[in-house]
């Protein structure tokens, strides 16, 4: 597995906001793209969910998660759908291969790279999602697995 430090520029994201199961990820990501799709803009990056916290450390009605996707253009935020600009963050990153709900596995190995390189982790997890298990079956799934960090 290859872990690195990279930059990640700024980018504009459409997304929601959601707290409760996991089981919704896939209604709430359908309603992004399906309302950038009728923005008719131009969807820039694999989608995405960010996770602030974990399943080991609340109950499923306290997750707290959002999914999105970053797109060229100017929108407005509507009803339950928010825009925002991520500014250029550094982070440690690697790519899992397989189901998406064992993307977790790599955590421990991306906070132990970022002590070693000099780094602490100060943020949420972002795992973006480079294929669909509509494609290509779970085993092939990748997803690169991202947390901002910052020099000690």
């Amino acid at each position: 597995m290859k872990i690195e430090i990279k930059k990640i520029p700024e980018y504009q994201t459409a997304y929601i906001f959601y707290k409760g199961s996991y089981e919704k990820i896939p209604e709430i990501l359908g309603s992004v793209v399906g309302w950038l799709m009728e923005k008719n803009v131009e969807i820039q990056m694999p989608v995405y969910g960010t996770y602030f916290n974990s399943p080991l450390e609340v109950s499923e009605e306290e997750l707290e998660w959002e999914m999105g996707a970053s797109f060229n253009g100017k929108l407005k935020a509507e009803d339950n759908i928010q825009i925002k600009t991520v500014p250029e963050q550094t982070v440690v990153s690697t790519i899992f291969k397989g189901p998406y709900g064992e993307a977790s596995s790599v955590y421990v190995d991306l906070f132990e790279y970022a002590e070693k390189e000099g780094y602490q982790i100060f943020g949420p997890v972002t795992e973006i999602y480079m294929n669909s298990p509509e494609f290509v079956p779970e085993s092939e799934l990748l997803t690169e697995v991202q947390f901002p960090v910052s020099k000690k």
